[in-house]
This record gives C-alpha cells, structure tokens and sequence, in this order.
C-alpha cells in the first residue's frame, strides 16, 4: 500500500460486493451539525430510508460494517461515533456511553424515518443500549455483538497495547505490519483496507488514526475504549429499561464467554443468543455470517 495512491473511502466497495457476489448499492457520507457545534458523520447505504443502523467498537469507524451491509441487502445507517471517523472529537474526552448516546439518536432521528434495526458492536453496543432506553421510539429491535455490561475485559489488551505508544506514522503500511504483529486486521488485504479507511495523512505528511483514542495515547484502562462516568456494569440498568427486543451475537473467539452469554439470557429473559465463529470484531471476522444472523434476527433472511 502507498500514501500517494489516489483512493477515496468508497473505492473499496465494488470489490467487496464482487467477492460474495452482490450489487453494489449507492453510499454516501452523510454529516450533521449538533446542537453543541460537533458534527456527527455516518455512511448510509442505498437511496431509501434505512431499515437498520449499525454502531462501531472503540477505534474503530463506520466502514467496519461494509460487508455486513452488503451481505444484508437493505437500506442501511452506519454511524461514526463521536470521536471516531469523521465525526467531531469531544473537548472533555468523554466516550462512555451513557454521554455518546444522545448524539446517536439525534442523528438516528434525523437520518431515518421509521424505528430501527439497532445493532452496536463492543463500544457501539453499550451506546446502543443507552439509546433503545431513552429512545424507544427509534428502535423496533436491538442487537449487541460481541458485548455486554459484564463482558470479559481481559482481552482488551491486544488492542490496547496495539494503541499505545507512537501516535503518528511515517506510512501506513507501517501501521499495517503494526497490526499484523498484534494479531488484528485479519489477512493483509483487509488490514490494508481497514488502516486506509482509519487514518488520515496530516500536514506534515504523517500518518494518524481518525479517532481520539490514539491521539491521546491510546485506550484508557478499565473498559471498553470510552472514559466511563459510571461503572460498565451500571450499563445493566439501561439494558434492564429497553422494551423492544435484544439479541447477543457473539463470537466464539471473542470476549464473551459462556458465563457472560448465561448472565445476558438470565437478566434480559426473551432475548436471544447467537454464536459465530469470530473473534471480537465479528463484523471484519465473518461479516456475511453477521449479516445473515442479523437478518434472521429482523426477519429479512431469505
């Protein structure tokens, strides 16, 4: 991969529709002016109204879920969130999601006209579940990938550790084989295609990652990416408040484990469980298997 290859964010699509052979649907960048100056940004996939919006893990962003997107076949909402992407970074560095949640939902209300599909992997999946608590109105089912308030926090720590340290690059293949010896990213073509859609070059010809976390040095300890007001497990009570249907789609190589699956069954009782082979990020591991899981999950699988 090079710096000086002209390419846009949207130049990786038709190849990974190509490859599980499907259309490729129109996307545009979608932005919105808050309340409190910040802009939130997303990617909205096709020319109707969304039926699904999906929410990013911690340094991640909303291309994340491009195949997932294609594989489902619908009008979709991929969010960027705060900090993340392109949306604004926040002046009090609070990412938890309790505080990112109303953003979501204004823009969630703004971008579509009917309740939704909300699925939120890691980070994304707290957020989600703060959102169909205050929102109901904006959400007809909701899916958390890969997370729950009791999730296992061990595994955090290759990701951590990937963050922490430099905080600009001299290319980006230089954070490719960063990642590869970290274990993330999956084979080279998608860690490739994940750097180039998470960084951006700056002024002085450096290589930075898009979201805030790296830019401070990485992850703050002690939770899922966000600097929490209140302890994750708190999160049980905005799950507890939620009156649309939930549903867990896990990996099995991710960080929920089997007591964590047991504890999520037990405090929501009538939600679902769905395992699949992947590790946390299901959405890059076996984005077509989470994209018929999900469709099965909102009754669009064929």
């Amino acid at each position: 991969m090079h710096d000086s290859t002209p390419r846009t964010e949207f130049d990786f699509i038709p190849a990974q529709a190509a490859a599980i052979g499907v259309a490729v649907p129109r996307v545009t960048r979608l932005s919105l002016t808050l309340e409190s100056g910040r802009t939130i940004s997303a990617l909205r996939y096709g020319d109707v109204a969304p039926v699904v919006t999906l929410l990013h893990g911690a340094g991640l962003n909303a291309h994340t879920f491009d195949t997932t997107v294609l594989a489902m076949g619908v009008p979709a909402l991929s969010i960027d969130l705060p900090g993340h992407g392109d949306s604004s970074w926040r002046e009090d560095v609070d990412y938890s999601p309790r505080s990112m949640a109303d953003d979501v939902a204004t823009a969630i209300a703004a971008w579509t006209d009917a309740p939704q599909l909300l699925v939120g992997q890691s980070l994304g999946g707290l957020t989600a579940a703060v959102v169909a608590a205050r929102n109901p109105q904006l959400v007809r089912r909701l899916v958390l990938v890969d997370i729950t308030p009791g999730f296992e926090q061990s595994g955090v720590g290759q990701v951590r550790g990937f963050l922490d340290g430099a905080t600009d690059f001299a290319s980006r293949d230089e954070i490719v084989e960063r990642a590869i010896s970290f274990g993330l990213g999956g084979d080279r073509e998608s860690t490739e295609r994940g750097v180039f859609l998470n960084t951006r070059i700056r002024e002085d010809g450096r290589v930075v990652f898009k979201h805030h976390f790296a830019n401070l040095g990485g992850l703050p300890s002690g939770d899922a990416g966000s600097r929490p007001v209140v302890p994750l497990r708190a999160l049980w009570d905005d799950l507890d408040a939620v009156a649309v249907p939930v549903a867990l789609v896990r990996g099995d190589r991710g960080y929920i484990t089997d007591a964590n699956n047991a504890e999520f069954l037990e405090r929501l009782p009538g939600s679902a469980s769905f395992t699949i082979a992947a590790g946390h990020n299901v959405q890059e591991d076996a984005p077509v298997e989470l994209g018929r899981v999900l469709g099965e999950i909102a009754g669009t699988a064929s």
